[in-house]
């Protein structure tokens, strides 16, 4: 069986959560990534949009695609 080798962000979240298992904590946990990532995300989307890599006619072409599906398919 092949170990699981942690990168340092996996290291550091243990590390910084071994003392608290609480299910309060664990939401707290998720609602800070989730706004930390939603942010970033945000930010790549107003710059591809900024650039033009992103339209409306680019948004409007993906309507009804199931991206997923698509790029699974491509595989």
């Amino acid at each position: 069986m092949e170990a699981t080798v942690l990168t340092p962000v996996q290291q550091h979240l243990l590390k910084m959560f071994a003392f608290d298992d609480s299910e309060a904590r664990l939401e707290e946990v998720k609602r800070v990534l989730m706004q930390h990532f939603s942010h970033k995300l945000d930010q790549c989307l107003d710059e591809l949009w900024d650039n033009g890599t992103l339209n409306q006619e680019k948004l409007d072409s993906l309507r009804g695609t199931h991206i997923r599906t698509a790029v699974l398919g491509k595989q």
